[in-house]
């Protein structure tokens, strides 16, 4: 069974939110600089950290 990446992640998300309850600002906030960092000058050593 061929799952997309971006349907597992809803549902992990999902599940996360629903049983580990963070507030909806911290979620806010992981998102939101996720997507920032993921096109800054940081990338590549985030990356590098990563895959080691």
């Amino acid at each position: 069974m061929d799952v997309p990446l971006w349907l597992a992640l809803i549902v992990v998300g999902w599940l996360g939110i629903k049983l580990v309850r963070p507030p909806w600002w911290l979620v806010a906030v992981v998102l939101l600089g996720g997507y920032l960092l993921a096109d800054s000058f940081l990338s590549p050593a985030i990356n590098t950290a990563i895959h080691k």
